[in-house]
């Protein structure tokens, strides 16, 4: 397992969840949660984890727990 630190600007409450690569650490991501309750974070880890094909245990936001920039932490497999 390889751990990649992106940098994710997550637009809440938008018409459906989508993930853009932007660069090789960038992502813009939309989501359809609202970010109250930590619902956004919540959708943000299941969306990005499954984008990545890894468990939800396998990503973390370090940064931005309450911002719509994140540091994202996902632990992804070298192959």
């Amino acid at each position: 397992m390889e751990q990649k630190r992106i940098y994710v600007k997550v637009t809440p409450k938008a018409g459906k969840n989508q993930v853009k690569k932007i660069t090789e650490n960038e992502y813009k991501v939309w989501l359809t949660a609202t970010p109250e309750k930590g619902k956004a974070n919540k959708a943000l880890i299941k969306l990005l984890a499954e984008y990545f094909g890894v468990s939800k245990s396998n990503v973390r936001i370090l940064v931005g727990q309450t911002a719509r920039i994140k540091i994202v932490d996902v632990l992804v497999d070298k192959n």
